[in-house]
């Protein structure tokens, strides 16, 4: 990914106030899913008159013009990351709610062949795992 989120912003007509430009930065430097809430509670620690509800029309804002993109893993939350990322699928612990990046290029190369197969060039796809750790014994 070559530019940010703030310039990503920019380049679409988006007005940036200050806090809109605290909240991109805050998701341009996470490097994990964070809800709202997350969201909220690093954006105010750098702003504490950012709130809540600005954090919520910030997101939708960012979601509806391609900038984030909306992350449902089955919990309740909706979490998001940066719609720009380079591709990757997720693993979900669900024991511990943790979400797992990952790349596989033999699961990337069996979608491309099912989807051959079937008789379609694969344009796109999301893989969600969802598991527990295995315990040794």
């Amino acid at each position: 990914m070559t530019d940010t989120i703030i310039s990503r912003c920019e380049a679409k007509g988006l007005r940036m106030t200050g806090q809109r430009r605290i909240i991109a930065r805050v998701l341009q430097e996470s490097a994990d899913h964070p809800d709202v809430e997350e969201l909220y509670a690093r954006a105010s620690a750098l702003d504490d008159g950012i709130s809540i509800a600005t954090v919520y029309r910030t997101v939708k804002l960012f979601e509806e013009a391609g900038i984030l993109e909306r992350l449902e893993f089955g919990d309740g939350r909706a979490r998001y990351e940066d719609a720009e990322r380079d591709h990757h699928d997720h693993l979900i612990d669900l024991s511990t709610g943790e979400v797992i990046e990952f790349v596989d290029p033999e699961i990337e190369a069996l979608q491309e062949k099912i989807a051959q197969k079937l008789g379609y060039k694969l344009k796109g796809h999301k893989l969600e795992l969802y598991g527990v750790p295995i315990r040794k014994g």
